[in-house]
């Protein structure tokens, strides 16, 4: 299994979520753990190439792997979700 941290952003963004949403994005970041076997995660591309992402109805969890590592960046709704 590999681990999972959440940066400081993606830490806030989660506390903020509605109480449902949270415990969906808390199954997400269960399954991710898992990594590479993990069904879902799909490769980003152009200027976040490198980087993946899982949803759970419209919302978005976006993260990376580092040396075995799962790095999440950001959580949020897919409005706006992949502009900065």
């Amino acid at each position: 299994m590999a681990e999972v941290t959440l940066t400081a952003l993606a830490a806030r963004q989660l506390d903020e979520l509605p109480r449902l949403i949270h415990f969906r994005v808390l199954r997400l970041l269960e399954r991710v753990q898992r990594w590479p076997r993990v069904s879902g995660a799909k490769p980003l591309r152009g200027e976040l190439a490198g980087r993946y992402r899982m949803r759970t109805g419209d919302y978005r969890l976006q993260f990376r792997v580092q040396r075995g590592e799962i790095i999440v960046e950001r959580i949020a709704h897919r409005d706006g979700f992949y502009e900065d």
